[in-house]
């Protein structure tokens, strides 16, 4: 009976404490790589969304000024961009388009304002489409334009 009972014991199937310990350090070492990564990816999109919002400001200001005959040199401000921008979900917190006229002798449109999405935060300082698109996050804190 004693000998049956070895037996048994010694067929017993399962996870040694070592190969538990070395699993949960594996698990560990996963997490502590995908966990920054994605922040990072997050952060990156809520940076695209604030640039998002940007360009559809200064392609409404460019509806804004066709309907209304506005010149180089005039600024658009927010409130008169209402009709024209869906500010729902918008990012921008403040803002306003300046029209100018570029070296080229193009109508140029100039976007200073802030954007606030949860940590991010974008500075737009006279910031043209061009300066927008090509705009890459930095840090939670970045100014696009001059």
């Amino acid at each position: 009976m004693l000998h049956k009972k070895r037996k048994l014991l010694k067929n017993q199937k399962g996870f040694t404490l070592i190969e538990l310990l070395a699993v949960i350090v594996i698990l560990a070492i996963i997490a502590a790589i995908a966990i920054p990564a994605i922040a990072n990816v997050i952060k990156n999109s809520r940076f695209n969304a604030i640039k998002s919002d940007a360009i559809q400001v200064i392609n409404a200001a460019k509806l804004y000024a066709a309907d209304n005959d506005v010149k180089p040199g005039e600024t658009i401000k927010q409130d008169d961009l209402a009709k024209y921008v869906d500010d729902k979900d918008s990012k921008l917190n403040s803002y306003t388009v300046t029209v100018t006229t570029g070296s080229d002798g193009k109508i140029d449109y100039q976007l200073t304002g802030d954007g606030d999405d949860g940590g991010v935060k974008v500075h737009f300082k006279n910031a043209n489409l061009a300066d927008i698109n090509s705009a890459k996050r930095t840090g939670d804190e970045v100014t696009i334009g001059k």
